[in-house]
């Protein structure tokens, strides 16, 4: 459920285009100005499944250095780092981010996060070796965003990205909100082709499926492969990134 609906467009009908435009503008909303509910409809819009598909990224983190793009409430924020990662988050709403810091607090964690727009990262080169975001909208694939999280990543670092889930229960309900989804291209059917512009960057791009009780997540693994030594088009040195502190953000 990315902010701008419209992570990977395919073909939709009429009312897919009107239910998709209109669930853009509220998404939105919903990432900002109205973030004190976003728990909320998450979990209703997804039949409680929300949580868990986030959570389906934890077995391929292993740290020990995390970037979290699109951090949101700080769900992820406070599992990884009840599991003893290094672990910073970045989101650019300003309401997600105090959300993600009361959460923390609330654990007793410390909250390290940023305010900054993924295509212009405040950090170093080569100074995580892993990237993860769940379900951020279709910044993630761009040119930018892409040899950012590249020039950011040690050699051998890999990008974790979950873009997507499907509902695939069989009760009423369940196959209520998975036409929902279809109508609107929340859950798109999988196109291998959609790791085009990871590989153009130099990743070596895989996507596997996560099977869950009622639903399955497709995660994309992307690795920075030591051996490639070239510069991604695109990328920036460390020395000349300033971060955007009017952008708006992917849902986290």
């Amino acid at each position: 459920m990315s902010d701008d609906a419209l992570l990977f467009p395919g073909s939709r009908s009429v009312v897919g285009r009107g239910l998709a435009f209109g669930l853009r503008l509220f998404y939105r909303l919903l990432y900002n100005e109205m973030a004190w509910s976003y728990d909320l409809v998450a979990g209703l819009v997804s039949l409680r499944q929300w949580e868990s598909w986030v959570y389906s990224t934890l077995p391929y983190l292993h740290g020990p250095r995390l970037l979290e793009l699109g951090h949101g409430p700080g769900h992820l924020q406070v599992a990884l780092q009840e599991q003893g990662f290094s672990v910073i988050g970045l989101d650019v709403s300003r309401q997600m981010g105090r959300q993600a810091q009361r959460r923390l607090t609330r654990r007793g964690l410390k909250a390290r996060l940023v305010r900054a727009q993924a295509q212009h990262l405040p950090f170093a080169n080569n100074s995580f070796e892993q990237v993860v975001a769940t379900f951020p909208s279709e910044y993630i694939l761009s040119a930018q965003t892409l040899a950012e999280v590249w020039r950011v990543l040690v050699d051998g670092g890999e990008a974790i990205v979950a873009p997507l889930a499907w509902i695939t229960g069989l009760r009423p309900l369940e196959r209520a909100a998975a036409w929902l989804f279809r109508v609107t291209d929340e859950s798109p059917e999988w196109d291998e082709r959609w790791l085009a512009p990871v590989r153009q960057t130099g990743f070596q791009a895989t996507a596997e499926w996560v099977t869950l009780k009622a639903s399955r997540v497709v995660i994309i693994r992307a690795v920075k492969a030591p051996l490639l030594t070239r510069t991604p088009r695109n990328a920036q040195s460390a020395n000349s990134v300033s971060p955007c502190f009017l952008c708006r953000g992917p849902l986290g």
